[in-house]
Formats: structure tokens, C-alpha cells, sequence
């Protein structure tokens, strides 16, 4: 919401994800208008190589993990694979090792759709793998969607933030 407070309200989350629909929405656009001049093979490569490094190990180990905690590894897997800088630089090395062409929209085709359709932002440590809802923001979220309608400056605390000898 602002740097010093980086969570989003499920309003603001959901702005978030529709300016990632407007650009997946542009690649599909180019993917259509382009769709005679695409090379299919490196396309789907590149498009799958997201997955199958970010997304499908750390899947396979959480799904296979008996209370859901998974190394980090697979977290910096995904984030590594799923970051926009990573695939600048990917699309950067094809165009200087292979060139141009319009193969290269499976990638932000990947990462738009995954962001905006799905949702799939950056995986945090603090989180399980696999999204599952965590009391402490829906608490969160409930709390800013009372308080949407009241202005003040600084917001009163969760009442079991407030330390025992200030509650008395």
C-alpha cells in the first residue's frame, strides 16, 4: 500500500492484478496478430522453462510434505523464475545468441497471466507454497474493509498487539 506498509487490501490487490491483466491481455492481442510468424517449439520451451524450474519442484515437495513446510530453495526457485528481471534477462541473452522474434511472447504471456488471472505474485518464506488463507490477514483485510469509510492517521493497533501493561 505505501513503502513504509508493503501489504495490499484486497481492493488495492485486486487493481494490482487488473494492470497485469491489461498487459496479458496485449500479448495475447500480439500472439493473435502475430500468430502465422511464431516459432511454436521455442515458444512452448519458453514458456514451459518458468515451470518446470519455479513452479512444478517446489509443488511436487509441498504436496509431498506431511505438515506442508518445504526447504526455501523451492521459494527462491520460484521467485528466480517467476521474477520479471530473470526474464528480462532471459529474453535479453535470446535476442543477443538467437534474435529477435515473436517466440519470445510465451514470456511475458507466462508471467502476466500468472499474475494477473491466478494472482501468483513472488513466493514470501513467511507463506506455505501452495497459496492457503493465513488468519492473521484475514484479519487484516477484515479490519481495512471496516475501516474503509474512516480517514485517520495513524491506525489503532490489533488488540493483541497492544503490550499487558498499556491494556490495564
Amino acid at each position: 500500500m505505501d513503502q513504509l506498509n508493503p501489504y495490499e487490501s484486497p481492493v488495492t490487490f485486486k487493481l494490482h492484478r487488473a494492470e497485469y491483466l491489461v498487459a496479458f491481455a496485449l500479448s495475447i492481442i500480439l500472439i493473435i496478430v502475430h500468430f502465422t510468424e511464431i516459432r511454436w517449439i521455442p515458444f512452448i520451451l519458453l514458456f514451459a522453462w518458468i515451470d518446470l524450474v519455479g513452479y512444478i519442484p517446489g509443488a511436487i515437495a509441498f504436496r509431498r510434505s506431511p505438515d506442508g513446510r518445504i526447504s526455501k530453495t523451492y521459494y527462491v526457485l520460484y521467485n528466480f523464475a517467476h521474477s520479471l528481471i530473470t526474464q528480462m534477462a532471459v529474453i535479453g541473452l535470446w535476442l543477443y545468441f538467437v534474435g529477435p522474434e515473436w517466440a519470445l511472447l510465451a514470456i511475458p504471456f507466462h508471467v502476466l497471466g500468472d499474475r494477473g488471472l491466478f494472482g501468483n505474485f513472488l513466493k514470501p518464506f513467511g507463506q506455505t507454497f501452495e497459496p492457503m488463507p493465513n488468519p492473521m490477514y484475514q484479519q487484516l483485510a477484515e479490519r481495512l474493509r471496516s475501516r474503509s469509510d474512516a480517514v485517520t492517521r495513524v491506525p489503532a493497533p490489533l488488540a493483541e498487539d497492544v503490550p499487558a501493561d498499556v491494556k490495564a
